[in-house]
C-alpha cells in the first residue's frame, strides 16, 4: 500500500493543529517583528551600520524587518508610534536630536523593546541606549595619521560637535600624538550629519592650509583629499574599496553585538532597560581598525608595529583609550 504525499491544505491543517497543541510553539517560530528609523540615508555610514546589522538578522530569517530613512526630527515622534501600534516588537532608531519625545512614545508602550542611540540614559522598563564607543580604534587609526602626515598638519571634519563625535576625534587626536609629537590638528564641523558638499568645502580649506591628512569624520571629506592628492582616515565604515590610493585607515562600528542581544532578549522575554554602549568596544568585536589594505605597503612597518601591539594590548584590557567627550579645539597655528 502506497501512501500519498500530503496536499499543501492537508500539510497547513497539520501544522496548525500541531501549534495549538503545542503551548508557545507560535511564539518560538514566528519571527520578530522590527522596526528601524532612521534621520538620515542609509548609506549614511552611522545609519547605515544600524540598518546592515538588522539587514543580517532578516538574511538569517531570525527577523521581518521594516525601516523608515530621512524621518526629520518633527516627525519622528509620528513614526515611532505607527511601528510601536502597527505590531513591531523592537524599535531600533537614533533620538540623539527627539530625546523627549521618543522616551514619551516609550513610556506609553511599555510592551514594546526600544534601543536607541542616545545621549542619555536608559529608563525601565523598556528603553535601552546605545552609542558607539568606537574611540579604540579611532585611536589606532590616528596613530596611523600620525605616522603617514608629511607636513605635520591633519585636518578634521565632524558633523556635529557632541560627545559621540568628541570623544572618536579626540582618540584620533591622542593616537597621533604619540606616534607624532609634532602633530598639528584643524577641526571643523559642518552642524550636519549629512551634507557631503559642505564637508567637502571644509576639507578644501584645510587643505589649502597644509594639512595632507584628513579624518573624515563625514561623506565629502575622503573626496577632497581624493581631488587634491592628500590622504584619508575613514570613521564608522571602510569606504577604501572607493577610494582606494586616498583612505588608509579606518575606524569601524560593528552594531550586530548590539543587534544580536537586543534581538535574542526580546525573543527571550528578558529585554530589560540597559547602555548597550560597551558591546561597541573592541573586546565584544563591536568595533575593529580596518585592514590596511592598499595601504599595508605603504605605511611605514615601524608605524604598523606599533599600532598592532597598541591593538593587541587593548584587546588584552592592558590599554584603555580615555573617553573624552569635550569638544575638540584646533591646535595648528
Amino acid at each position: 500500500m502506497s501512501l500519498k504525499p500530503f496536499s499543501r491544505r492537508q500539510s497547513l491543517i497539520l501544522a496548525a493543529t500541531l501549534v495549538a497543541l503545542t503551548p508557545g510553539l507560535t511564539f518560538a517560530q514566528a519571527k520578530l517583528k522590527v522596526a528601524g528609523i532612521y534621520t538620515v540615508p542609509f548609506e549614511q555610514q552611522w545609519a547605515g551600520r544600524l540598518h546592515q546589522a538588522l539587514k543580517a538578522a532578516e538574511a538569517r530569517g531570525e527577523i521581518e524587518y521594516k525601516a523608515s530613512e530621512n524621518v526629520s526630527n518633527a516627525d519622528y515622534e509620528r513614526v515611532m508610534r505607527e511601528y510601536a501600534t502597527g505590531g513591531s516588537q523592537l524599535i531600533v532608531g537614533e533620538v540623539f536630536g527627539v530625546e523627549t519625545a521618543a522616551r514619551k512614545v516609550a513610556k506609553d508602550f511599555p510592551k514594546v523593546s526600544f534601543l536607541m542611540g542616545s545621549s542619555g540614559k536608559p529608563v525601565a522598563p523598556n528603553f535601552s541606549v546605545f552609542d558607539n564607543y568606537i574611540q579604540e580604534p579611532a585611536y589606532l587609526s590616528g596613530m596611523v595619521a600620525g605616522g603617514m602626515t608629511k607636513s605635520n598638519k591633519i585636518g578634521m571634519v565632524g558633523g556635529f560637535p557632541i560627545p559621540e563625535v568628541n570623544r572618536l576625534m579626540n582618540a584620533f587626536m591622542m593616537g597621533a600624538k604619540e606616534v607624532n609629537p609634532k602633530v598639528e590638528f584643524s577641526v571643523s564641523f559642518i552642524n550636519s550629519w549629512f551634507d557631503p558638499p559642505k564637508a567637502k568645502e571644509a576639507a578644501f580649506a584645510m587643505i589649502d592650509k597644509g594639512a595632507d591628512v584628513m579624518y573624515a569624520e563625514r561623506f565629502g571629506v575622503s573626496d577632497a583629499a581624493k581631488e587634491k592628492g592628500k590622504l584619508a582616515i575613514g570613521n564608522v565604515i571602510n569606504t577604501q574599496a572607493q577610494y582606494p590610493d586616498t583612505v588608509v585607515a579606518s575606524a569601524l562600528w560593528h552594531f550586530e553585538p548590539s543587534a544580536d542581544r537586543a534581538i535574542k532578549l526580546v525573543k527571550d522575554g528578558k529585554f530589560t532597560a540597559e547602555d548597550y554602549g560597551q558591546y561597541s568596544m573592541m573586546k565584544h568585536k563591536g568595533s575593529s581598525l580596518a585592514p590596511l589594505g592598499t595601504f599595508e605597503k605603504k605605511v611605514p612597518a615601524d608605524v604598523v608595529a606599533k599600532v598592532r601591539a597598541k591593538e593587541a594590548d587593548i584587546v588584552a584590557g592592558k590599554f584603555s583609550v580615555k573617553v573624552d567627550d569635550s569638544q575638540p579645539k584646533s591646535t595648528a597655528k
